[in-house]
């Protein structure tokens, strides 16, 4: 389930990257390594989010969300970010008042599909964006 303010969001967040390539130092490529592992391992984020909530793991979820947000931070992906956010939330206020191995489960059935989706929007723009810069 998307957020109403998501859609308005960028994908990504060139501030954030410049930022990233200034931060670290450009004439390395430190920027570039930081973001191909930031996509290198989001099918991991991924399916730890998956496991932990159709299992109904509580602690595993928050974490791997937390995971999966704070990266999305990091590179400027803004859009799964605000997805992963928004996740937390549901996970923290469904697991107050429902048990974990009934609400987590429900909430990967509404929220998976939306943040799967937006990945792959946001890996073909970041691969897209680093594509461009090493042709300049």
């Amino acid at each position: 389930m998307a957020s109403s303010d998501d859609a308005g969001r960028p994908l990504v967040d060139q501030s954030v990257l410049d930022r990233l390539r200034v931060e670290l130092d450009e004439d390395e490529g430190y920027s570039t390594v930081f973001v191909g592992n930031f996509i290198g391992y989001l099918p991991v984020r991924i399916d730890r989010l998956r496991l932990a909530l159709t299992t109904g793991d509580l602690d595993g979820a928050v974490d791997a969300i937390l995971s999966l947000k704070t990266s999305s931070q990091m590179v400027g992906a803004e859009r799964l970010a605000c997805l992963a956010l928004t996740l937390e939330r549901s996970i923290r206020e469904e697991s107050q008042s429902t048990d974990p191995s009934v609400a987590l489960p429900r909430l990967a059935a509404t929220h998976l599909k939306p943040i799967s989706h937006c990945i792959r929007q946001t890996v073909h723009r970041l691969e897209s964006q680093r594509s461009a810069g090493a042709s300049r």
